[in-house]
């Protein structure tokens, strides 16, 4: 009887996760489809702003410098291995900081690392990147936004990050992808339910501009500025 319930109780785990999964993957796929902010005009808005994706993930990029905001005062140039500072736009791309640090490559990926950052066990970091151009594309979407959106994106962008005693930022050292990259503590867990692309989204929804009702995925971003 014990083994007879033993195979009982793992043939229920198994369907809950799979029934789990199945809807998730079905609330993603509909949910992301919902469009919020649908009808917002960019008519005479002065700021220019960019959704760029890799695929997989998204950041949302800023001038560097305008008069609104002076990002080179906080994200230093200095920090990255590039000596050549002709750069023009800053992205920022939140994420899970074990799935950031230790897994440069897909093929890097540790079942323990998914793990963590699935069910919110990490702590989580941000990306910046320096580019000198930007050039738009099906991944690399331009939006034009007003100044006061602009000033809530700045807000939002700089609440993410974990700051120090002093109210700085804190940057984890040695560790880059490229040339123009550096990390930073951030605040919040990565989940299933809230990713990279979540992050991205809700910067996109408190600034008023399309977004998706919820998503995890990039697509589910891009799919609105099609």
């Amino acid at each position: 009887m014990s083994v007879k319930k033993s195979l009982k109780t793992l043939g229920l785990a198994v369907l809950g996760i799979m029934s789990f999964l199945v809807l998730y993957v079905v609330s993603v796929l509909l949910i992301s489809k919902i469009s919020v902010n649908s009808n917002v005009s960019q008519k005479d808005k002065e700021i220019e702003i960019f959704i760029l994706s890799n695929g997989v993930h998204t950041d949302i990029v800023v001038p560097i410098k305008n008069k609104y905001k002076d990002w080179s005062k906080e994200i230093l140039f200095q920090q990255t291995k590039s000596k050549d500072s002709l750069v023009n736009y800053l992205a920022f791309g939140w994420g899970d900081k074990g799935f950031y640090l230790n897994t440069p490559e897909w093929s890097d990926l540790k079942a323990s690392t998914a793990f963590n950052a699935a069910f919110g066990l990490s702590s989580s970091a941000m990306h910046t990147t320096f580019y000198k151009n930007m050039n738009e594309n099906a991944n690399c979407k331009k939006i034009k936004i007003s100044a006061k959106e602009y000033q809530k994106l700045v807000t939002y962008i700089s609440e993410s990050f974990a700051f120090d005693s002093s109210k700085r930022v804190q940057w984890i050292s040695n560790y880059s992808y490229g040339n123009r990259d550096a990390f930073y503590e951030a605040k919040g867990s990565y989940t299933l339910f809230y990713t990279c692309n979540t992050w991205s989204n809700n910067a996109l929804k408190i600034t008023n501009q399309k977004a998706s009702l919820w998503t995890v995925t990039d697509t589910g971003i891009l799919c609105h500025y099609q």
